[in-house]
């Protein structure tokens, strides 16, 4: 009886595991998958998409046909994100995700930012859900293998983006506005900060200070002062002083800044002021 279990169990556990499917085998993509994640001042963009090799083939006005839509890559269709409200090439776009083809031109380009942004290519398509379409010019370029996008250029309000493959690359600017909505919120939280708060104003100021608006940096510096002194804001105060040619005024506002040195204070931050200075001095 029981070598007629044992030879049950054995043929049980045979025939399940003749019963098991292979695991299963991922193979890689031809086009890999890529993805651009790039901070423009306080917006984020992502740019999702798969990477076509030129491998010795003509490209533009060939494989990939002039006056057609494409789905700008291979396999899935490109995405495009942005975490705030922007401007392309000057023309507005929400926040979103949006599937982005083209229409490559010899001499222009047609950018298209779809409101469908999970499809398949451009096989799917559909005009009417264009959210966004915008002109770009293509320029000659190095030779790039592999498409790509790529960010050239960047300030804290604006990128620019370019398409490359084969001989050719297509810029477009992304404007985030984030400037004046840095100032907009900035002058806000000033406005509603505690008379003993120095920081919330200092920040402003500072930010204000380094985007070149002396107006904005000199009326929150001050309010800085009001609700309290420390070395980083006065050291602030005599930067501002020093940009709008008040040297002497400078050197004294950072000598005061130096005084006012705490031990929570960094001594490197001590010794640049004592450097910058003494260089006012000359």
């Amino acid at each position: 009886m029981r070598k007629a279990l044992l030879f049950i169990s054995t043929f049980v556990a045979v025939a399940a595991l003749a019963q098991t499917p292979a695991p299963a085998v991922k193979y890689p993509r031809v086009s890999q998958k890529s993805v651009l994640m790039q901070s423009i001042g306080t917006t984020d963009m992502t740019i999702t998409y798969s990477r076509p090799g030129v491998k010795g083939r003509k490209i533009w006005g060939a494989l990939v046909p002039y006056g057609a839509v494409w789905r700008t890559g291979a396999n899935e269709a490109t995405t495009i994100q942005f975490s705030d409200d922007v401007s392309i090439n000057g023309q507005k776009l929400a926040a979103g995700t949006y599937s982005f083809h083209t229409i490559p031109g010899d001499k222009e380009w047609t950018l298209i930012f779809n409101s469908v942004a999970n499809q398949w290519g451009s096989y799917s398509y559909d005009a009417t859900k264009d959210t966004l379409r915008v002109k770009a010019t293509p320029t000659p370029a190095s030779f790039t293998e592999w498409m790509s996008f790529e960010v050239p250029m960047l300030s804290t309000d604006q990128a620019t983006v370019a398409l490359r493959w084969e001989n050719v690359a297509v810029p477009f600017t992304v404007n985030s506005n984030t400037t004046q909505k840095v100032l907009a919120a900035a002058g806000t939280a000033v406005g509603n900060a505690k008379p003993d708060d120095w920081r919330t104003a200092y920040a402003a100021a500072n930010f204000a200070f380094d985007n070149g608006m002396l107006t904005e940096a000199t009326q929150w510096s001050d309010a800085s002062l009001k609700a309290g002194e420390s070395m980083g804001n006065l050291w602030l105060k005599a930067r501002i002083l020093a940009k709008q040619g008040k040297k002497a005024d400078a050197i004294v506002m950072g000598e005061k800044a130096l005084a006012k040195k705490t031990d929570k204070d960094n001594a490197d931050f001590a010794a640049e002021i004592r450097k910058t200075i003494d260089e006012w001095k000359k």
